[in-house]
């Protein structure tokens, strides 16, 4: 089987590790189609650690995001504080018998990852809980900091860097900033069905747009020009995201260049979509194509198998 060739390759032997990081292997192939595909240009040493990385973002965000299952927030709030607790006993010993938790855990202690990055995640993960819209570019960014700037120096030591870590560090936190503006744009219907918007409030007021237009644009299907440029707005800012972390892809080692940039582009197109679509997605979300993702893929495929038997 392919996961056990990379776990062979990553040199993780113990049957329970290897269990667990096959379940976060699961996780992201079932939740994470864009950046599942794009794992797969990794070696196979380095695929579980960001499996067990994205694994245990997935498990935490789906307490909060499932908000029409029944629970309570008071429920979500206590099952988050038991991934919490679970996550700082793990580091803490080094072990956790639960099999998302073993795994980052034994991610972090291979690659030495900072636990405050896991600490800081969560710090967000809990401002879904009673948060549902910022006011300001500032507010959004202090949630967007632990939601995905982390996620993005998490990952960075597993892909390792041709530059002295700290200087690729600030194009590694934009990317991850850059993938989750992409999502709340993406979303942003979805996430108003929650309750909430991840849009800064004072920059749609200024395109006079407010939370009853856009629950207005979700209920009747429907847009209006001041809503359009109001999301136009948005997708220029996301890009300029971009551009801060572009350069960050050539500071990486030469195999893990290949999955970024692929995983670069491959959300970039859903800001291409948006734009085809004239910014009508509050109704509906853009979802790049299963051969949209294979034109951006394969290309890479065939780069790194090249780069594999040279």
């Amino acid at each position: 089987m392919p996961v056990d060739r990379e776990l062979d390759a990553a040199a993780i032997t113990d049957p329970v590790l290897r269990a667990a990081y096959r379940r976060c292997r699961a996780l992201n192939a079932e939740h994470g189609r864009t950046y599942y595909l794009a794992t797969r240009l990794l070696s196979p040493e380095r695929r579980p650690a960001v499996h067990a990385l994205y694994g245990f973002a997935r498990w935490a965000d789906d307490i909060l995001d499932e908000v029409h299952d029944g629970r309570t927030p008071a429920r979500r709030a206590a099952e988050l504080e038991r991934v919490a607790t679970a996550l700082a006993d793990g580091l803490a010993t080094g072990a956790s018998p639960h099999p998302v938790v073993a795994a980052v855990v034994d991610t972090a202690r291979r690659y030495g990852i900072p636990h405050a990055h896991f600490h800081d995640f969560l710090a967000s993960m809990r401002m879904d809980l009673t948060v549902t819209d910022y006011p300001d570019r500032a507010a959004l960014s202090r949630y967007v900091h632990g939601s995905a700037a982390v996620i993005g120096l998490q990952v960075l030591p597993v892909l390792g860097t041709r530059v002295p870590q700290e200087e690729a560090e600030p194009a590694a936190a934009a990317l991850g900033v850059a993938f989750q503006l992409t999502n709340f744009l993406r979303d942003v219907g979805e996430d108003l069905d929650r309750g909430r918007v991840y849009l800064p409030a004072d920059e749609l007021a200024a395109f006079g747009v407010d939370r009853d237009l856009l629950g207005w644009a979700r209920r009747t299907g429907r847009t209006e020009p001041r809503l359009r440029r109001a999301l136009a707005h948005q997708v220029a800012l996301t890009r300029a995201v971009y551009r801060e972390a572009a350069p960050g892809v050539a500071m990486l080692e030469p195999r893990s260049r290949l999955c970024v940039d692929t995983a670069f582009r491959l959300y970039g197109r859903i800001l291409d979509l948006i734009e085809q679509a004239d910014h009508d997605i509050v109704s509906r979300r853009v979802v790049v194509s299963r051969r949209g993702r294979l034109a951006v893929a394969l290309p890479a495929f065939a780069r790194a198998a090249l780069a594999t038997t040279a």
